[in-house]
């Protein structure tokens, strides 16, 4: 099993930046791939950004291509979320999800999710 657990949230000025991580622990020796979710008060969950286990393919979601960035330290079991230029709209709980499988898809069927961490952009 996989163990993520988010770091990093807090409050921002609009325009401003975040960078948050999602620390796996567990059976971390397999390959996983890692995803980033958000969802809003009042609203579904959507998918972020998800990354491979290699860092090879990594996708966004439209509303965040461009401004955010996905990468991964597999040595320290850790996947990052730089966000830039954060927007009003951007307020949410982000989450991580993990599952052993080579690519990070957008659906939310992932096994393996973290409690959340708060980001807050005030405009």
């Amino acid at each position: 099993q996989l163990q993520p657990n988010e770091s990093g949230g807090g409050l921002v000025q609009a325009g401003g930046s975040l960078r948050l991580s999602c620390t796996v622990s567990g059976r971390t020796t397999s390959s996983y791939a890692v995803g980033w979710f958000r969802q809003a008060p009042g609203k579904n969950r959507e998918f972020v950004a998800g990354i491979s286990w290699s860092s090879h393919m990594k996708y966004y979601s439209e509303s965040v291509q461009g401004r955010f960035s996905i990468s991964r330290d597999n040595a320290k079991n850790t996947v990052y979320l730089q966000m830039n230029r954060l927007k009003h709209e951007d307020t949410a709980v982000y989450v991580c999800a993990a599952d052993y499988r080579p690519l990070a898809g957008s659906s939310d069927d992932y096994p393996y999710w973290g409690q959340g961490t708060q980001v807050t952009v005030s405009s």
